[in-house]
């Protein structure tokens, strides 16, 4: 255990000092914890938390010691931050593929760890019939490689993962190609898959689509942002919301150029009586007046599942509001939290709004108008939008 001691005399010592000691202290304490943890003390299912820690190699396998115990009381285990690496994660999974491990929660974000210990953790959670449901291995630079370990292990019948989150791996549209194919298999029980801040391109959206659109795809939620995706992705996506097999509930594409002719091409999908979309989050994608009418028509044209809609930071303007107030006021639009924040709104597209939601076929009830350009007082606002239950 890395030791440090502060003199009384503070002022003779640089700020850091006291929280190099603040650290070690919170260390030592998790560490403590995870001792009494490792003797069945605590409560089952009670989660552990040693997110940036300063954890020595003994403090490790103390964790698999842990996870070896029978009964072993940890469900939930973060890491994150930790500088665990690929030579301390084999530690660790000594205690993941122990028949006595129980947990279901593993995040290793931020640990220093490539494409080594994918296969680690494939081997470990293979070997027995893992509880593990949600991974995380974001910011580490597991590159494709790495990926390809994990999707073999997603159609091992051993694993019964249903989160993944991958972001800022170091990805390609390669490891689309084997994500893609992981969806295809039947043993295969992923639902919620994190992607974003990988330049994974137009191909390896188109790769991915071939797997949401399988039979046996189980994916329901897909997050891409920060993906440097061009709008012709979108002929994919649209593609995925018509097909009568996708589960597809949540979709995040924020943070890439889409434009307004993107929008209209993942519009194609939700006009789509298949389509069961009920989040969508179009966040900072370069999107104006015709993307508003794209989606304005799209929602009204069939009795949609949509009740999330976020266009914040796009340059929509009263004009593109306009088009939305009037698809929020008609029959088959069912949208119940719409964010529209930074979209240079001003009072006049607030005039647009107040009127749809007077309508009595209205169902919005969450509305987010921050950052834009209004000059109305709060007290003003509320009343306006009197029938909302949250304003931002």
């Amino acid at each position: 255990m890395l030791g440090y001691k502060i003199n009384s005399h503070n002022e003779r010592y640089p700020p850091w000092s006291k929280r190099l000691e603040a650290k070690i202290k919170a260390t030592q304490r998790e560490v403590s914890q995870l001792l009494v943890l490792q003797k069945g003390v605590m409560k089952t299912g009670m989660p552990k938390k040693l997110s940036e820690c300063w954890l020595s190699e003994t403090h490790y396998k103390v964790v698999a010691s842990a996870l070896k115990s029978d009964p072993s009381h940890l469900t939930e285990l973060d890491l994150t931050g930790s500088k665990l690496q690929d030579s301390r994660l084999k530690q660790l999974s000594t205690g993941l593929e122990s028949p006595n491990c129980r947990l279901k929660t593993l995040v290793l974000a931020n640990c220093g760890l490539t494409e080594i210990s994918c296969d680690s953790l494939v081997s470990a959670l293979k070997s027995n019939p893992s509880h593990l449901r949600e991974l995380d291995l974001s910011r580490n630079n597991l590159y494709d490689v790495g990926v390809a370990g994990l999707s073999a292990g997603l159609q091992s019948p051993d694993w019964r993962l249903e989160t993944l989150r991958l972001r800022s791996c170091s990805l390609s549209e390669i490891s689309c190609v084997h994500l893609g194919s992981a969806l295809k298999y039947n043993l295969c029980c992923l639902k919620e898959l994190d992607l974003s801040q990988n330049e994974l391109q137009e191909s390896g959206v188109e790769q991915l689509s071939a797997g949401l659109e399988s039979p046996k795809c189980r994916l329901e939620t897909l997050r891409l942002t920060h993906c440097e995706l061009p709008g012709s992705c979108c002929t994919f996506l649209g593609s995925v919301l018509k097909s009568v097999s996708s589960c597809l509930t949540e979709l995040d594409l924020s943070h890439n150029k889409l434009h307004d002719s993107g929008v209209k091409l993942l519009s194609a999908g939700l006009e789509n009586r298949n389509c069961s979309l009920t989040t969508l989050r179009l966040k900072d994608c370069l999107i104006m007046e015709n993307g508003c009418a794209s989606l304005a028509s799209a929602l009204k044209s069939n009795p949609t599942y949509l009740r999330e809609l976020d266009l914040s930071h796009n340059k929509l303007q009263d004009s593109g509001v306009k088009l939305l107030s009037i698809g929020l006021s008609t029959q088959n639009f069912r949208l119940k939290t719409l964010r529209i924040k930074d979209c240079q709104i001003t009072d006049k597209g607030c005039d647009y709004l107040s009127l749809a939601l007077n309508s009595t076929q209205c169902p919005l009830r969450v509305l987010d108008l921050s950052l834009n350009k209004l000059k109305k007082t709060d007290e003003e606002l509320k009343l306006m939008f009197w029938s909302l239950k949250a304003l931002h």
